[in-house]
């Protein structure tokens, strides 16, 4: 079998639609994974992705913000979705690839500005997300069937997936508590990080850059917030993974980048 997998935090599927026709035309994925879809299921550009070749979706939005989708151009099984924190927000999709393959599109909240759950009730929320889904993994997930989870995590883990590991320890995204809990996650899965399979730490990557830059590239004040992990016996059958870097750069750009592997040849 061989699979080429991408994921995107795309901030907004019908406005960056030509984004996305864009990455598709260069990197032809056999299944994309975006974040942030930002709209409601009856909304959903899917005609756009039908003349794509992307005729099997799973699709699940909410009208302004969140909202995950699975596209893809091979038939996929028990297509599911799940909630956390008692919140029906669209942050979790699940499918069934060829070779049984399941897969896990993840959404996890961001946590506002202050990285204390006391304060900023967003954080605990980030938190409390983060516990929910390491527990479902840990009882549900632990029959060594294979997976792949993709998605923006709002969390970069190592001082390589910063800019500053120093500076951005007290920042939301890179807290000592939030590598902990995110650890955890993959763990309780039984994950392996597939781009960094590729990539080792200490080199640096990132596939977020703020806004606020004005200009991003120069500064490079990044973090690697998006990521794709893989359980132990598809590691061996990773043949590539890729960061979309100049896709920052597009018109009308997402502050996200995609991220995409491939399994097999």
């Amino acid at each position: 079998m061989t699979l080429r997998l991408a994921t995107w935090n795309i901030n907004s599927v019908r406005l960056r639609i030509d984004n996305v026709r864009r990455l598709i035309a260069e990197s032809a994925p056999d299944v994309l994974c975006l974040q942030e879809t930002k709209t409601p299921d009856a909304l959903f550009p899917s005609e756009a992705f039908d003349l794509l070749g992307y005729r099997h979706r799973l699709v699940h939005g909410m009208k302004g913000y969140n909202g995950v989708a699975i596209l893809s151009r091979v038939p996929f099984a028990t297509p599911e979705t799940r909630s956390w924190c008692a919140r029906a927000d669209c942050r979790h999709a699940i499918a069934v690839l060829p070779g049984g393959i399941e897969l896990h599109n993840i959404y996890v909240p961001a946590g506002g500005d202050v990285a204390d759950p006391e304060a900023n009730p967003k954080f605990a929320h980030k938190l409390q997300f983060l516990d929910e889904v390491t527990a479902w993994f840990d009882a549900e997930r632990r029959d060594g069937r294979p997976m792949i989870a993709v998605g923006d995590l709002n969390i970069a883990p190592l001082e390589a997936d910063v800019w500053s590991h120093k500076q951005l320890l007290s920042v939301v995204s890179h807290t000592p508590v939030e590598v902990e809990r995110l650890g955890r996650l993959q763990r309780a899965g039984g994950f392996v990080d597939a781009v960094r399979h590729f990539v080792p730490a200490p080199e640096r990557l990132y596939t977020w850059w703020s806004y606020r830059a004005r200009d991003w590239a120069a500064s490079n004040r990044g973090r690697r917030l998006d990521h794709v992990w893989v359980t132990p016996g598809l590691v061996g059958e990773l043949s590539q993974a890729r960061v979309f870097r100049d896709s920052r750069s597009w018109e009308r750009a997402s502050d996200h980048v995609a991220v995409m592997i491939a399994i097999g040849s």
